[in-house]
């Protein structure tokens, strides 16, 4: 089972529209949902380490408590993690994804991570999901993946997975490329999809 992190398991992408309208002049949450949610920040700001830099600190800054990560989420990943081996992969940094998931008290849930440091191809290309797949030793078609935007289905679907797409951040009419829908990562589903 694999697990995306921002929007997902982390309830951030409100935090996140806010950091980047911050270091993007005029960007309103609006634009930031409709063309940026789910992207690189190498996409998002063309490579500069700088903006990139100063982006991974504020939002460090705004959710390092953990608290982005609400207790029936957490119940869920545990769920997994005590029936399947489990993995989260994001376009995010490593730095930022271990704070929030170690603060909340999940990082031992996880046996692999992969994220935007570990990769050479962001979403929506598959590279991400095949490196997890590898990881985990499975094939592609044997992940079940949670994602919460476009660009992440995208990327699970071209690498073979099962997506669950989640509704709460883009909405259920932009999340019609999944095999499933659902609200948001709950007990309920996990428990159905690991069975």
């Amino acid at each position: 089972m694999v697990f995306d992190f921002n929007g997902t398991l982390s309830n951030d992408e409100p935090v996140l529209a806010r950091v980047y309208g911050e270091l993007i002049p005029g960007l309103t949450s609006e634009e930031y949902f409709e063309h940026l949610a789910g992207h690189t920040d190498d996409h998002i700001f063309g490579g500069d380490q700088e903006l990139i830099a100063a982006r991974v600190a504020r939002y460090i800054e705004l959710v390092s408590d953990g608290s982005t990560i609400d207790e029936e989420t957490r119940a869920a990943v545990r769920h997994a993690a005590g029936r399947v081996p489990v993995a989260l992969v994001s376009a995010a940094l490593r730095e930022e994804i271990e704070a929030v998931i170690g603060a909340a008290g999940i990082r031992d849930c996880f046996s692999v991570v992969v994220a935007q440091d570990d990769v050479a191809r962001g979403k929506p290309d598959p590279e991400a999901y095949l490196r997890a797949a590898e990881l985990l030793a499975v094939e592609p078609q044997e992940l079940v993946v949670f994602e919460d935007t476009a660009v992440g289905v995208a990327a699970a679907k071209a690498a073979g997975a099962y997506v669950v797409g989640l509704t709460h951040t883009l909405g259920a009419a932009r999340m019609q490329a999944a095999d499933e829908l659902a609200e948001r990562v709950d007990l309920p589903v996990v428990e159905r999809l690991c069975s």
